[in-house]
C-alpha cells in the first residue's frame, strides 16, 4: 500500500492501539503511529476510542475532561494533523458535559491544516452483564444530540460514529450516500470475538461503501482486554486488510471507481422503499 499513484485513491490508516493509564505514554504511542501512517501514504488516519486513556477505575476520564476548543489532548490532534499534513479523526476523548459527574465520548476532525472540521458526541452507551464482566457507559458518559454527523474530504462524505453505534444501522442510514463510514471502537474481546467483523461488513455492505475500523486491541493494564481487528472494508464487503492484535496499522485505499461499480452493479441504494 506504499505506492499508490492511481487519482481514484484516496489511502487511509486504521491506527490500533493498547492504551494505558498514561496520557503521556499514550500519545507518545499514537503520534508514533500516526507518524507510520503518514509515511506509508495515509491521507487519512483514525485513531481508536479511548486513546488517550484506557483508565484504571471508569471515572478516570471524567477527570481527564477537557474544554472545546482547548487541552492538551487536542492541542496534539490539530497539531498532528497539520504536522503530516492529513485528516486526522481523533478517536474519542473526554469533553465537558452540563453534568458534573459525566463527559461526553467525542470524535474530533482535524483537517491537513489543523482545523477542527467536525465534532460527533457519541449517542449509543454500551451495557453488557454476563457473569463477572459488566459494562455501563451511561453512569461516565452522557449521550449526545440525536444527529448523524458528517464531514466532506476528498474521498467524498465520510460518515462519523463510535464503538457501539455499530449495532444500531438506523443511524448510518442517516448519514445518506456515503463513502466512507468511520468507526473508533475498544470492543471487549467478549463481543468483539462474536460480533465485530460481522457488524462491520454488514454496514459496508447495506450502505455501500467503505468501513474503516480503528481499534483498541490486547490486554490492558487496567486488567480490560480489547478484541482489535483494526480493519478497512470495501463496499462488496470484502476485508482489505486487518490487524488481529497488539499496535499498527490497517492500511488501504478508497477507490472511487471500486464505489461506482458495486453501486452501478447492484443499485440496492436506489431500490429503497421505505
Amino acid at each position: 500500500m506504499d505506492n499508490m499513484s492511481n487519482i481514484d485513491d484516496f489511502c487511509v490508516a486504521a491506527i490500533q492501539t493498547v492504551s494505558s493509564a498514561d496520557v503521556r505514554d499514550n500519545l507518545e504511542q499514537a503520534a508514533a503511529l500516526i507518524q507510520q501512517a503518514a509515511e506509508r501514504g495515509a491521507q487519512m488516519a483514525v485513531l481508536p476510542e479511548y486513546f488517550c486513556l484506557m483508565g484504571r477505575r471508569d471515572v478516570d476520564k471524567v477527570a481527564l475532561r477537557e474544554q472545546p476548543g482547548t487541552g492538551p489532548i487536542q492541542q496534539f490532534l490539530r497539531e498532528s494533523a497539520r504536522r503530516h499534513g492529513i485528516w486526522l479523526v481523533g478517536g474519542t476523548l473526554p469533553l465537558e458535559s452540563p453534568d458534573s459527574g459525566r463527559i461526553y465520548n467525542t470524535t474530533l476532525v482535524y483537517d491537513p491544516q489543523g482545523e477542527q472540521v467536525a465534532r460527533y458526541d457519541k449517542i449509543h452507551l454500551f451495557g453488557f452483564r454476563r457473569g463477572d464482566e459488566s459494562y455501563d457507559e451511561s453512569v461516565t458518559i452522557r449521550p449526545g444530540e440525536l444527529q448523524p454527523r458528517t464531514f466532506d474530504a476528498p474521498c467524498g462524505k465520510v460518515g462519523l460514529s463510535i464503538c457501539y453505534d455499530l449495532r444500531f444501522p438506523e443511524l448510518y442510514r442517516a448519514f445518506g450516500e456515503t463513502s466512507l463510514i468511520v468507526v473508533p471502537a475498544a470492543f471487549t474481546y467478549t463481543t468483539g470475538s462474536a460480533h465485530w467483523e460481522t457488524l462491520l461488513r454488514a454496514r459496508a455492505i447495506e450502505n455501500q461503501c467503505y468501513v474503516l475500523a480503528a481499534a483498541q486491541g490486547g490486554k490492558h493494564e487496567n486488567g480490560r482486554r480489547t478484541w482489535g481487528h483494526s480493519m478497512l472494508i470495501d463496499p462488496w464487503g470484502e476485508v482489505l486488510d486487518c490487524l488481529p492484535e497488539g499496535p499498527g496499522l490497517a492500511v488501504g485505499v478508497v477507490n472511487q471507481g471500486r464505489l461506482d461499480d458495486v453501486r452501478q452493479a447492484l443499485p440496492a441504494l436506489r431500490h429503497r422503499t421505505l
